[in-house]
């Protein structure tokens, strides 16, 4: 009988284990490099949270409103994801909007104390995602993609800007991640984009790109490189930006 534990675990499963706390039993322990198989399948994730998204929603709009339901939507976004880039999000606005020198600003990174920019940072994220899904009709588009966006922005941001510090995570996947893993994932993000939305989902992956790319180039310019709480930043702007996008009223306009 063969020992499955030294079989490597696909990277979607691996992916999964990682970006939420889906509880998925019966697997071999996660290493940095069975994490770095899954950066290809992050935007898979997104659809899986997106799916769970769309789900609370069609459950809570008839029941309580758009403005209860789109609060649970957020609350359960961040539950499934166990608030991971919502925490590095905090990080890096402590550090980026602290002024300070670059080894300080990293310092202040590794504090799990959170700051006023913190959870400013964090309050603009949370108030702006319940906004767009309550105003959202239909809100199931944004939440199929959104989730997908963000995770695809860290995809992006991983291959093509190098990590600040020369330990941890960041490094890892900086190091071993592909040409190969980043078109994979675009192709998937690419594709539902237009499947889910046609052109207006097209144009947010261009938006969700160009703010992912500005951010990386001042984050990597400020500190030197990106880090794993930037990752988690960058993933969290880029679901405000796609939330923004796909609900925007242009007949109002």
């Amino acid at each position: 009988m063969s020992d499955t534990s030294t079989r490597p675990t696909p990277g979607l499963i691996e992916a999964i284990r990682f970006l939420t706390i889906i509880p998925l039993p019966g697997l071999s322990p996660m290493s940095e490099q069975s994490v770095v198989r899954a950066i290809p399948w992050f935007p898979a994730v997104g659809l899986v949270i997106g799916g769970v998204l769309v789900a609370v929603d069609a459950l809570a709009r008839p029941l309580w409103g758009d403005l209860t339901a789109a609060m649970l939507v957020v609350v359960g976004w961040g539950i499934i994801t166990g608030g991971l880039h919502l925490d590095g999000l905090s990080d890096t606005f402590d550090a980026v909007m602290s002024w300070r020198s670059r080894e300080r600003k990293l310092e202040i990174m590794k504090d799990s104390r959170i700051g006023a920019m913190g959870a400013l940072a964090l309050m603009a994220v949370l108030l702006l995602k319940v906004a767009f899904v309550a105003g959202a009709a239909p809100a199931w588009p944004a939440l199929l993609l959104a989730p997908m966006l963000g995770r695809w922005a860290d995809c992006y941001v991983i291959y093509r800007f190098p990590p600040a510090r020369e330990g941890g995570l960041g490094r890892t996947f900086n190091a071993q991640v592909r040409q190969s893993d980043l078109w994979l994932a675009s192709l998937l993000m690419v594709a539902s984009a237009w499947i889910i939305a046609g052109l207006a989902g097209l144009i947010t992956v261009g938006l969700v790109f160009g703010v992912a790319h500005v951010l990386a180039r001042w984050w990597v310019r400020d500190l030197g490189g990106l880090t794993g709480d930037t990752y988690g930043a960058l993933c969290e702007i880029g679901e405000v930006v796609a939330l923004a996008a796909l609900t925007v009223r242009w007949g109002g306009m």
